[in-house]
């Protein structure tokens, strides 16, 4: 099979599932891909070129591992107009907004070091105030993160400076969907009894260890194998902000013990199924 640096990793994986291992060996941050909800949410809108920044390796790079399972680099020049589709206009929304409402993020330092952004972003993105705008600056067009927000109701613009900056903008027009989170912080009032009823119905899983997105992918895929007469207990680091908007909307419940900094419980369970 041919390849070149537009070729997408859903491609890859498709034409010889081997390939997810060869890819390993050129980046942990390529571990993440073997959690199949993140695999389906990253595989099918990355590219070669892409990854290759995300994995601070090379397009060669991937050419070079990807040879033995039968791939084959195409020097064919690469018209990446093709595969790219052009870019949006920024909105008006955000051509008028007050440049002093937007809030400026760069993550490019963070991610050079081979640390997570996420958590930082989550803490930006829970003390926005009406009518101000969150611009994140990194190196590759963050598909996962503009999917989460967009549970909670947020719309976003990608800007691409050059291939080394990527602007992504988030904002709320309508603050009717926004995210209640005082009733989602502290223990829930009813822990004690809803843990009661699910004392021998439990599915224990602890997602401390875990580096961000992995805590939420593992829960959403647990989740998915959940019977409805059992519960899940998670043993988390802290409240999952972004999980819990996503849970609802799957038609999950759930309840919250945090005990210390560091520590928290979360009970979920089906929708409707507790008496």
């Amino acid at each position: 099979m041919l390849i070149n640096e537009q070729t997408k990793i859903s491609t890859l994986l498709k034409h010889n599932a081997d390939s997810l291992e060869a890819l390993i060996t050129l980046s942990s941050d390529f571990k993440k891909l073997r959690n199949p909800l993140l695999r389906k949410i990253m595989a099918s809108r990355t590219t070669i070129s892409m990854a290759s920044k995300i994995g601070k390796c090379t397009p060669e790079d991937f050419y070079r591992v990807l040879k033995p399972l039968g791939f084959v680099h195409d020097t064919d020049p690469v018209d990446t107009q093709e595969d790219i589709a052009p870019q949006k206009p920024m909105p008006d929304y955000l051509k008028q907004v007050d440049k002093g409402l937007i809030i400026e993020l760069d993550v490019r330092a963070m991610l050079a070091e081979g640390n997570d952004p996420l958590r930082l972003i989550q803490q930006k993105v829970k003390v926005l105030n009406e009518g101000e705008v969150l611009k994140i600056i990194n190196t590759f067009e963050p598909t996962p993160l503009i999917m989460l927000l967009a549970k909670q109701g947020f719309q976003s613009f990608v800007n691409e400076i050059s291939k080394d900056e990527i602007e992504t903008y988030f904002y709320k027009i309508d603050n009717a969907t926004k995210v209640q989170l005082n009733e989602d912080s502290g223990t829930s009032s009813d822990w004690d009894n809803i843990f009661e009823q699910y004392s021998n119905q439990l599915v224990e899983i602890d997602v401390r260890h875990l580096e961000m997105p992995m805590p939420m992918m593992t829960i959403l895929e647990t989740l998915e194998t959940l019977p409805q007469d059992k519960a899940l207990y998670v043993h988390h680091k802290r409240i999952p902000v972004f999980l819990l908007t996503e849970l609802k909307d799957r038609n999950f419940e759930y309840r919250i013990k945090e005990v210390q900094e560091g520590e928290v419980y979360l009970l979920i369970f089906h929708n409707g199924f507790i008496s």
